[in-house]
């Protein structure tokens, strides 16, 4: 399988807690789909002290993964929104 584009897209969305609006992440999003996962390499910003953990609620919002050879986040469902 294909490893990500390294560049990767231009386009950054801020990813937020669902539970308690706290700022996660700003990440490089390729796509206009829903946000499956986070490849590490492409976060911009990480507002996070514990990765996956939300620092506000303390809530997992994502596990850690390898997504076609590169480490990534993958999303729990409802647990994040993005702007």
């Amino acid at each position: 399988m294909a490893k990500p584009n390294k560049k990767g897209p231009t386009k950054t969305v801020e990813i937020y807690c669902a539970g308690c609006k706290t700022q996660l992440y700003k990440y490089r999003k390729g796509g206009k789909g829903a946000l499956v996962k986070c490849f590490k390499e492409r976060i911009v910003k990480d507002f996070t002290s514990q990765e996956g953990v939300c620092p506000h609620c303390e809530q997992t919002f994502a596990r850690d993964t390898l997504i076609r050879g590169t480490p990534a986040l993958k999303m729990i469902g409802g647990k994040v929104t993005m702007k």
